[in-house]
């Protein structure tokens, strides 16, 4: 991984840390480029998102506005630990993370400034919004797949019947303790309280067909192999198997029942990928016009098909049959701050839980 960052104001940020200082001295402070960079305007962007085509969109960006995109990937975790670990002297000027939990964490943690931008308020629905401290660009929804061979459709219709005793040995997931599953328990909270709340986890976790393991493209498999039944999975994970290059994956994955859970009560839950500025971010004003080139029509089109979900803009079309073909649904209409703010209760269910 390579990274070439503005130092033009980030030099300025880092020369009072030691430590930082040594680092960087060998990368930059020795270059004949240096002043040249100093003159850059850039954008430093913290990304958890790992896609090709995003590549792209940064580049169209550089070509309308002449502001250089400098990206650094890694896990959400990661970028979170190395912000607060660079505290004032971070050259990040955007974060971009894959889950309302991680971008509430952002928030709670004191990473993100506000972005100030009336545009972007106005184009992205207010439920996908938390203070102008971060905004959702892309969403997707926690479905149930199911072996049609075992169980039928009506017997699954809600999150709630995964805590069904008769469905004992046969449910997989991932780890209750992934940002997944906690905004998913988090959503159930907001809609019934914690004392039901715990009730479905442990429900759940009675339920489980093998200690939660891998991701949710493990948890599909795990159903299409027989070792369980029924599984929780973010939509754009089974569409990437409906895509896949193998064809015994993609005959494997159109064979399992879908269900768009809670259609006739809450609605099926949704979550986010979404970004926002960086608290010391050396470029706030490039930042703030990177974030609304994002919520663009045309970006929000590439952002949304570059991972198999649907733009956060409403009425932006996007063509994606396979994600087409799983069908309509009723969302459940909750703000994604809320996620958050139900993070710590849903934290210490899991705990409880033994939802390991």
């Amino acid at each position: 991984m390579s990274v070439s960052l503005d130092l033009g104001r980030l030099g300025r940020r880092v020369l009072g840390g030691a430590m930082l200082a040594a680092l960087l001295a060998p990368l930059w402070l020795k270059s004949p480029a240096v002043q040249a960079q100093q003159k850059e305007r850039a954008v430093n962007l913290y990304s958890s998102r790992h896609y090709s085509s995003d590549q792209g969109l940064y580049d169209t960006f550089t070509r309308q506005t002449g502001i250089k995109v400098n990206q650094i990937q890694a896990g959400d975790e990661a970028l979170l630990e190395r912000l607060k670990s660079e505290g004032k002297a971070s050259p990040a000027d955007v974060i971009l993370l894959a889950d309302a939990a991680r971008l509430w964490k952002a928030q709670n943690e004191g990473l993100l400034q506000p972005a100030n931008s009336t545009l972007l308020r106005a184009a992205i629905p207010q439920e996908f919004q938390a203070d102008q401290l971060w905004f959702g660009l892309t969403t997707r929804a926690r479905l149930i797949v199911f072996d049609p061979a075992k169980l039928r459709a009506e017997q699954i219709q809600r999150y709630e019947d995964l805590a069904n005793p008769a469905f004992k040995g046969k449910v997989c997931t991932r780890s209750g303790t992934h940002p997944y599953m906690l905004s998913l328990l988090a959503s159930i909270i907001a809609h019934q309280g914690e004392q039901k709340a715990e009730a479905w986890a442990k429900g759940v976790v009675a339920n489980l067909a093998r200690t939660p393991r891998g991701g949710d493209t493990d948890q599909i498999k795990g159903v299409i192999s027989g070792e369980c039944a029924v599984a929780l999975t973010n939509s754009y994970y089974l569409v990437r198997l409906l895509k896949s290059p193998k064809a015994d994956e993609r005959e494997s994955a159109a064979r399992l029942g879908v269900i768009w859970p809670n259609q006739t009560s809450s609605g099926t839950h949704i979550n986010i990928s979404g970004g926002g500025i960086a608290r010391y971010a050396p470029h706030p004003e490039e930042a703030r016009r990177f974030l609304e080139f994002l919520a663009s029509p045309a970006a929000q089109a590439q952002l949304a098909n570059s991972n198999n979900e649907w733009p956060v803009v409403r009425n932006v079309p996007i063509h994606n049959p396979e994600l087409s073909r799983l069908g309509q649904f009723k969302a459940e209409k909750l703000s994604v701050s809320d996620l958050g703010k139900y993070q710590p209760a849903a934290a210490r269910i899991i705990d409880r839980a033994g939802w390991r």
